[in-house]
């Protein structure tokens, strides 16, 4: 089979991938990109653009029940979640058709098909639409495809019909009762939303706490929360068997701290991690290494073992967040295009748990800081001391800082409170500048605003 050559080829249309090969047909170089699914990548079609669409529908159920509070009265509120998922659906076509279109616009060759290596570098596609294959080889490759939903072994799961992160956004009904295996940020914000479209819900977690990187008392919080909407939480607790009966559903056999036991549910959510698409791309012939979890290794440029071939995204393992795979693509711009040094070493990682009230995350927790041997101070602000939640009547959770007590920088922050994203993301611009806490502690920050809760926070400095 002849080889169709060119100057680069993208494995995976990502957040990383598109983008990248635009950036590399403007500068001239011949390239094209395969897509086994779907153009976006896991944020536009599975992860990032759906869920939190779907958690926004959620959030109106929720404040629709809760309008007596605020002294407006309504009637029973009832979901159409067929009307959710094509919301749904239509906002995740737009960006899927945004992300095609900049591919075309510059003048990329969009393959959707299936990629496999066949040499160092050279890959044979299936095409999707035809019933044929095509050979391309390129100088540099470029290995974007991702990670999907981890199924764990569990006796008697194989054959019955759960649901993953995917599947669960295209119920058109309501769960009756949801069983989540998983307390991680996926387990979390759906099993949060799902409860406030209506349904009865279970988190199996196997860890002491839900959000298991996150500080004890941050997850603590976030588990009462859970707790106060009415989502039952079995901590330390892992399934050791799955069965469905036709008269009481799901049959979920748990072990935890009280010993065996049954749960019952009318649907399975299976949340337990990722797992990333490398299986299918027969990377023994390339030289390309992975690590025990089939995870692509990389330098800090993003190189892997084999010259010429490079991992970003998901698929190289770390941080899986949309913003850090396109931060890959920067850094591969700038050293491909721009003949500059950027690196991947120690950039800052910032998230957000979209659950209500949402968890924004940045710099260094303080079990992280205490466990390297920095000397710190803590600040700490319940959301009942911040006069916009109090206005809003949304005060659950609290805001912690991590301070160096050496030179007054902000090391990290957590924020579990209204819009929580939005104010770590001025901590972390504060931290970018290098700015001391006593700048945010002594800024004049309009009333009412949770910016102004900036004020509080620091200057309860311990």
């Amino acid at each position: 089979m002849n080889s169709e050559h060119y100057d680069a080829v993208i494995i995976g249309a990502g957040q990383a991938g598109v983008p990248l090969s635009s950036a590399l047909a403007d500068a001239g170089w011949k390239t094209a990109i395969v897509e086994s699914k779907h153009v976006g990548g896991s944020c536009v079609n599975e992860g990032c653009t759906p869920t939190k669409t779907i958690i926004a529908s959620a959030r109106v159920a929720y404040l629709a029940r809760r309008a007596n509070d605020y002294g407006v009265q309504t009637g029973p509120v009832s979901v159409d979640m067929a009307r959710v998922r094509q919301r749904k659906r239509d906002i995740v076509e737009s960006f899927r058709q945004g992300n095609r279109g900049r591919i075309e616009n510059a003048g990329v060759d969009l393959l959707m098909g299936e990629a496999t290596f066949v040499g160092p570098k050279t890959l044979q596609v299936r095409l999707n639409d035809e019933a044929r294959i095509r050979q391309l080889s390129a100088e540099n490759i470029f290995i974007n495809t991702g990670a999907r939903p981890r199924i764990p072994e569990l006796p008697g799961l194989e054959g019955l019909p759960y649901l993953n992160s995917t599947s669960i956004m295209e119920l058109d009904i309501v769960p009756e009762r949801l069983l989540v295996i998983g307390g991680g940020y996926v387990g979390v914000e759906f099993g949060q939303a799902f409860r406030r479209f209506g349904s009865q819900v279970t988190i199996i977690q196997r860890g002491e706490q839900l959000l298991s990187r996150e500080d004890p008392d941050v997850a603590g919080r976030v588990a009462d929360i859970l707790r106060q909407d009415g989502i039952d939480i079995l901590l330390n607790t892992h399934p050791t068997q799955v069965e469905r009966s036709t008269k009481r559903g799901i049959q979920l056999s748990v072990e935890g701290p009280e010993g065996e036991r049954v749960v019952s549910g009318s649907h399975l959510l299976v949340a337990a991690g990722r797992t990333p698409n490398t299986d299918r791309l027969n990377l023994k012939v390339t030289g390309v290494q992975t690590d025990d979890r089939a995870y692509i290794q990389v330098n800090e440029r993003l190189e892997t073992d084999a010259d010429g071939i490079y991992a970003m995204g998901d698929v190289k393992g770390g941080p899986a967040f949309t913003h850090i795979s396109y931060d890959d693509f920067r850094v591969l711009r700038t050293n491909l295009l721009q003949d500059g040094d950027a690196t991947i070493k120690d950039r800052m990682i910032p998230y957000t748990v979209f659950m209500d009230p949402q968890l924004g995350r940045v710099g260094l927790s303080e079990q992280q800081a205490r466990k390297k041997g920095l000397n710190i101070r803590m600040a700490n602000q319940p959301m009942e001391y911040v006069a916009r939640a109090l206005e809003t009547d949304e005060t659950r959770g609290f805001m912690k800082a991590v301070v160096d007590a050496d030179t007054d920088q902000i090391l990290g922050c957590a924020i579990l409170g209204v819009q929580g994203g939005e104010v770590m993301g001025l901590l972390q611009v504060a931290m970018m500048g290098k700015l001391p806490y006593t700048a945010l502690r002594d800024g004049v920050f309009a009333h009412p605003t949770l910016t102004e809760s900036l004020n509080g926070l620091f200057a309860a400095v311990d």
